[in-house]
């Protein structure tokens, strides 16, 4: 598949795909919020340069019309800020309020939320422990999320 010329993309180097990806950022258990979102954090599994995305966005949200806009407003958001975000982890945005912020005010927002949110989860104290207990494979046991019927 050939990309476009001029669109940065989101390839799958940036992305965090299998639920054991999501399940050992959840696991890892180091956030912080501001207004609709909540970042997750946790040290990359495997060694990367860039920093990896992944999205919570429930149906609680909103219908998929909604739902859709939030994940294409958070990974352009994460596009522009991927270079400002501290490598070699994975993050997990989980959306807790419906509207999505407008215009390109609202893009600078999200944008700035989620550095801002990046680097506060890094930065605290007891993130660097659970770093080094995550990359020895010492965290929480981590189970596959399953889904309720």
């Amino acid at each position: 598949m050939a990309e476009h010329a001029g669109r940065a993309g989101f390839p799958r180097a940036a992305r965090l795909l299998s639920p054991g990806d999501f399940a050992r950022v959840f696991a890892i258990r180091r956030s912080a919020a501001s207004g609709p979102l909540v970042l997750y954090a946790c040290p990359a599994a495997i060694s990367t340069q860039q920093a990896r995305l992944g999205l919570s966005v429930s149906r609680r949200i909103g219908n998929a019309v909604v739902r859709n806009r939030w994940k294409r407003r958070l990974r352009e958001a994460f596009r522009q800020v991927r270079s400002l975000l501290p490598a070699g982890n994975d993050f997990v945005v989980v959306v807790r309020s419906g509207s999505t912020p407008a215009g390109a005010t609202g893009a600078r927002q999200v944008e700035e939320m989620i550095a801002a949110l990046a680097v506060r989860v890094v930065n605290r104290p007891g993130y660097a422990a659970a770093a080094t207990d995550a990359k020895q494979g010492q965290s929480p046991a981590i189970q596959p999320l399953r889904r309720r019927r």
